[in-house]
């Protein structure tokens, strides 16, 4: 992808704070971090989102995202870690290369979680029952 911000950072025609580099994965610090130590994963492979990934490809991104969550809870002295992923626009994604944020929470950070939402009678078990079908 020519104009793909991520894609860019990749070749090295954007520069960055790399934390993380090898065949296939590449790791930064994000410019908008959340925490000091945000970090950013990314396949070096260009592919829209997390769930356009084949489940080797995932599967490899997430060896990577283990191993550098650990480097960034020690190197920050984090008490926690937040991973995650931002599957399309409704969900919060900017750019459309698949990223994983590995976010560093302190105890202190207040930052907190999303808000949580209740089941109606019934609507579990419905919903339950679609995704299992997509499955």
């Amino acid at each position: 992808m020519n104009d793909c911000l991520f894609c860019k950072i990749v070749k090295g025609e954007i520069p960055s704070y790399k934390v993380y580099e090898d065949d296939e994965v590449y790791s930064f610090l994000s410019i908008g971090p959340a925490n000091l130590g945000h970090t950013l994963v990314i396949p070096k492979k260009h592919s829209e989102n997390a769930l356009s990934m084949s489940p080797d490809e995932f599967s490899e991104l997430s060896k990577r995202i283990n191993t550098i969550a650990k480097g960034v809870k020690s190197g920050t002295s984090a008490d926690g870690i937040n991973i995650s992923f931002n599957n399309g626009e409704a969900a919060g994604q900017e750019v459309f290369h698949t990223h994983a944020h590995i976010i560093p929470r302190f105890s202190d950070d207040n930052l907190g979680i999303w808000p949580q939402k209740t089941y109606s009678e019934g609507e579990a078990e419905d919903f339950a029952e679609r995704i299992r079908e997509k499955l």
